[in-house]
């Protein structure tokens, strides 16, 4: 005969499922944050909704986070800037020549961030940046600045080992941010509202991006250098 569970037991599993669901909290929380600042705005969205979402109440919400900004910072450094120091990394150890790491370090953008909810932070940012020049500046500071930083060294390794020309690395930097930035746009806009036959291959767009640039950065052999 089976032995029932004691009065202990009981109460022992359900404080470890209580406990099991604080930890998740914040997570549940991010989560839920993301998907409603991506959807609505940072202005529009307000904490009783994220709470809700997330399956708690408001007074939880601000255990975890003082204000919604805090929360608008903690969402940005989970899903982008908590991973530059992975990426920085990934840059420092790559084996392959500076060709191979652009073409990887822009499919891999897509793979993780630009195919992901965390894009739309970045459209986001250009409609309501002038309206919170707080939040702003912490973005520039988390995000812009070490994205750029990380692209640029991309493009200086290039450089130095011969197989770039030589450029004006600060504004190559943009050239090669800006269809990216497009992509991310469109994908949260008009993207949402275009027919299927209409719609863009994101992965074509890229390539066709990348090869385009490729073209223009790489140093070619004399052969291949028109005669005056």
């Amino acid at each position: 005969m089976p032995t029932l569970p004691s009065l202990c037991d009981i109460t022992a599993n359900a404080r470890a499922k209580r406990e099991r669901r604080k930890d998740a909290r914040p997570g549940e929380l991010l989560e839920a944050a993301l998907e409603l600042f991506v959807e609505k705005g940072f202005a529009a969205t307000r904490a009783e909704e994220v709470a809700k979402l997330a399956g708690v109440s408001k007074g939880t919400l601000f255990l975890y986070f003082s204000s919604k900004e805090e929360l608008f910072k903690a969402v940005v450094r989970e899903n982008i800037s908590g991973r530059f120091a992975e990426w920085n990394t990934e840059l420092e150890t790559f084996e392959g020549n500076s060709t191979e790491l652009l073409r990887y370090c822009l499919t891999a953008w897509w793979e993780r961030v630009g195919s992901t909810k965390a894009s739309g932070i970045s459209k986001l940012m250009m409609s309501e940046a002038g309206n919170f020049p707080e939040l702003t500046a912490f973005y520039q500071e988390e995000v812009v600045r070490p994205g750029n930083d990380l692209i640029r060294r991309i493009l200086q390794r290039g450089v130095d080992s011969g197989e770039f020309r030589k450029l004006d690395v600060e504004y190559g930097v943009y050239l090669l941010l800006a269809p990216m930035m497009f992509l991310a746009l469109w994908r949260h806009s008009i993207g949402l509202c275009v027919a299927a036959e209409a719609a863009l291959d994101p992965v074509a767009y890229l390539n066709t991006h990348i090869d385009n640039l490729l073209l223009g950065l790489c140093v070619r052999p004399a052969a291949d250098t028109p005669s005056v």
